[in-house]
């Protein structure tokens, strides 16, 4: 049987990058073994930092199989840009923020085997196969190296082959449908969720189904023939309570923290460990996007690393994983730091001052100085901690987390949103004469004037400084990206009412007697908007702007008009 050979690899790149293998050399370190397909392209700086983050730190002493996951600076080619740029701004649109896809990062999904080989010289066999993607799919890659590296190492690289050939036959990732995906030889059941599966899928009810519930069992029902049916409940979510329960009683000052991107570092003895805690660190805030950078594994190798390490300035935004004793002195002067341990064991609530590096480089903790503006809910905490008595399944204990801090989040989200709404002009005061309005300005102190009458105490029931919490909020890059993406959609809301009022107004009368350089220049406006295909309007508002843009042209010169046709 022949391989097949797509004609272009242009759909496997609607999914993953590429797929990756790194080894152990005696003489260069990690090195990359192969990449396929092969013709994928990595900066020289990209390939280092792959080769030194797919393998644990040599203090970690990981044995057998260990899965982790990586965040690294990415600059794709033209030619990659302009192959994907159009797709990815497609699913942009469609998918809630935290899971949109940025040119700037490219996501590492690792899976490392360590056993003893006397075979070898170094007496063990170290390798790691790695998915590399924009997409922050982490429970599908995961699930996907699960199948696809075992029988790599059991088979070689025949297995990337036809594993790539798979992905290559996939649809598209397309926000708001479920898919059933071969992948080897398991059948793979997920769904994409997009932004209108969020506004059903009420956080509120504890007793309805959720969204991807719903989906799931749809995609259950036709499982294909002949291959294992996996259902991923959720691509993207992680388990909140499996990585959080040792640092449970500090869950509201986490949430505090990620809501106004500070600098935190979690130091764990494992590279899934504080990989994982990292990344569900800054999911808490779901569905508000978490804007800053994240790195769930760091190393002394990254090539950020003086970035990040640099004490003669204040740490940046961003939360790093790490393994390596080392970070503990060179990460001191960091305000926020997390020391995880047993897994299994639940830390004292008691926050520690991170000014005893003895202190910090052996005892699990939390080192902050950091005075919460909120107070936590104790009733929580107690449910959750009565479970863990009870043996409620961690899956529950998830669900139960996962529901307080999105409406947590919401409560806090909702007086915002509700404010922004509030600076938009009244549509009887736009004309179609003049130029399109905009919102007004966003105004902190008035905003802040509306706390006690609509503020989020009044839904969460949690009390605090809520005033103060905002006011920290206002200085994050998780407001400031919010604001703009708002501001930038509101703008476009006002250009499509305004256009659709101008569609159905008499131009004609308008013109008459108005100097040519008016008449051209609305010309030209509404040429420009009638091709903006981001603008919200109907198709037949684009269709009367057109007649409205003949109409004009007939009452200038033909010499002008000649020109204004030819342009």
């Amino acid at each position: 049987m022949e391989t097949f050979v797509p004609p272009s690899w242009d759909r496997f790149r609607d999914w993953i990058h590429c797929v990756a293998v790194v080894t152990f050399d005696l003489e260069l370190g990690q090195t990359l073994e192969l990449i396929y397909p092969p013709h994928m392209k990595l900066s020289e700086s990209e390939k280092t930092n792959i080769c030194y983050l797919s393998f644990p730190d040599s203090n970690s002493g990981c044995m057998g199989d260990t899965q982790f996951h990586f965040r690294i600076r990415y600059t794709p080619t033209k030619l990659d840009l302009a192959a994907t740029k159009q797709f990815y701004l497609s699913y942009n649109v469609k998918c809630p923020p935290p899971l949109q896809v940025s040119h700037k990062f490219l996501n590492g999904y690792v899976y490392f085997r360590q056993v003893k080989d006397p075979t070898l010289r170094r007496g063990y066999f170290q390798k790691s196969v790695v998915i590399l993607s924009l997409f922050p799919f982490l429970n599908l890659f995961n699930q996907m190296l699960d199948v696809l590296a075992p029988e790599f190492f059991d088979s070689g690289p025949k297995a990337i082959e036809n594993a790539c050939t798979d992905i290559y036959r996939w649809p598209p990732p397309t926000p708001g449908q479920t898919l059933s995906i071969k992948f080897l030889n398991t059948q793979i059941q997920i769904s994409v969720p997009s932004q209108n599966s969020l506004r059903t899928d009420s956080p509120t009810s504890s007793t309805a189904p959720t969204t991807f519930e719903n989906e799931n069992k749809t995609m259950m029902a036709n499982p294909h023939l002949g291959l294992p049916n996996v259902v991923i409940p959720s691509i993207f979510q992680p388990d909140l309570f499996l990585c959080l329960r040792p640092v449970l009683s500090h869950l509201h000052l986490f949430w505090e923290l990620i809501l106004t991107a500070e600098p935190i570092v979690v130091m764990a003895p494992l590279p899934d460990m504080c990989a994982n805690t990292v990344y569900a660190l800054q999911s808490m805030i779901f569905p508000l996007k978490f804007c800053a950078d994240f790195r769930p594994y760091f190393t002394i190798h990254d090539t950020d690393f003086k970035e990040y390490t640099l004490k003669s300035s204040a740490p940046p935004p961003v939360v790093l994983g790490v393994t390596n004793p080392f970070f503990a002195k060179t990460l001191q002067h960091w305000p926020h730091i997390i020391r995880m341990g047993d897994p299994s064991a639940v830390q004292n609530g008691k926050l520690k001052k991170a000014n005893n590096i003895k202190l910090l480089d052996s005892q699990p903790g939390v080192y902050t100085s950091y005075r919460p503006f909120l107070q936590k809910d104790k009733n929580l905490i107690k449910k959750i901690l009565l479970g863990m008595q009870s043996q409620r399944p961690g899956e529950v204990q998830t669900i139960i987390l996962r529901k307080h801090l999105r409406e947590l989040t919401e409560s806090f989200m909702i007086p915002l949103e509700r404010y922004l709404a509030s600076l938009m002009p009244l549509q009887k005061n736009i004309c179609p004469c003049k130029a399109a309005p905009l919102p007004r300005p966003f105004n902190p102190d008035e905003f802040l004037a509306t706390l006690e009458t609509s503020g989020p105490h009044l839904t969460t029931g949690i009390k605090g400084e809520w005033g103060s919490l905002y006011k920290k909020f206002f200085r994050s890059i998780n407001f400031s990206e919010w604001y703009n993406v708002r501001y930038k959609e509101a703008a476009e809301k006002l250009q499509a009412l305004h256009l659709e009022i101008l569609s159905d107004s008499d131009v004609k009368s308008w013109i008459s007697g108005r100097d040519e350089v008016e008449a051209v220049d609305l010309v030209l406006r509404l040429r420009e908007q009638i091709a903006q295909s981001n603008l919200p309007i109907k198709p037949d508002v684009r269709d009367k702007l057109q007649v409205h843009v003949d109409a004009i042209l007939k009452t200038l010169p033909d010499d002008l008009r000649s020109v204004l046709q030819a342009n």
